[in-house]
């Protein structure tokens, strides 16, 4: 017997609503009833990506204090067995400036994942306007925000969007990237003390060691302060804050 095929119905073409439906409210592109689903897929992607820069940060900071925990154990049992001679000096040059190098590989990292994250920010700000594009008289339901400039990233945080203002910098001695910034300052400041240790007096190496603190803690703030700066003036602003007064586009 013959076997017939079924002819598949012709598709429908994609501009327009899909569905066959009325489209949603706001006008192109959200007469399309796939629009929205696709920004929600979206959405979650950057959600993810954001969980993934989160996870990458703390470990990579709980690796370096792990590291440093053994280094700093191993040394204390080593100065049981050697004393404070010029042999157990050397070898806690070397294994400091090891440390040193990890905290700023470590730092470097952080910071820029601290960059990605801003980028998820301001996409995630982006749908959300969409959202409210599409769907008018939403702004009382959101606490996030919908635009994607300086203002809008930072502002639902309460975060000061001026990178060098005393408040800024003191709120970022409290993120992981600034406390690993002073962890390093530290070790640069104990590494210099310990070779100046080896050829002058303990005085000398005091304050050789608090002049290096210093000089890389004012190093590290700069550092990252010039660095989030140059990542958000490289954002393209697609839709501003309004000023104060004027009414938010919908």
């Amino acid at each position: 017997m013959e076997e017939r095929m079924a002819v598949p119905p012709a598709e429908r073409p994609v501009t327009g609503d899909p569905t066959g439906g009325p489209g949603l409210p706001g006008g192109p592109p959200f007469n399309d009833a796939r629009a929205l689903p696709i920004l929600s897929t979206e959405h979650w992607s950057l959600l993810a990506g954001r969980s993934l820069v989160y996870n990458e940060a703390f470990s990579r900071a709980g690796m370096f204090l792990t590291f440093l925990s053994a280094s700093l154990i191993a040394l204390g049992l080593m100065s049981g067995a050697m004393g404070f001679s010029t042999e157990f000096l050397t070898i806690t040059v070397l294994i400091l400036a090891l440390d040193l190098f990890i905290g700023l590989a470590t730092m470097g990292r952080v910071s820029t994942a601290t960059d990605e994250d801003i980028r998820y920010i301001q996409g995630m700000n982006r749908i959300r306007h969409a959202y409210h594009e599409a769907v008018g008289g939403l702004e009382p339901y959101f606490i996030s925000g919908q635009y994607d400039d300086v203002a809008g990233i930072f502002g639902v945080s309460s975060e000061d969007v001026e990178f060098r203002s005393r408040r800024s910098i003191i709120h970022g001695f409290t993120t992981v990237v600034g406390m690993v910034g002073v962890i390093n300052a530290a070790l640069a400041g104990v590494l210099v003390a310990t070779i100046v240790l080896l050829v002058a007096s303990g005085v000398a190496a005091v304050v050789a060691g608090v002049g290096t603190f210093t000089i890389a803690l004012l190093a590290a703030v700069y550092w990252l302060s010039k660095a989030t700066a140059s990542t958000v003036q490289a954002l393209e602003v697609n839709f501003p804050t309004p000023a104060s007064g004027e009414r938010p586009a919908s």
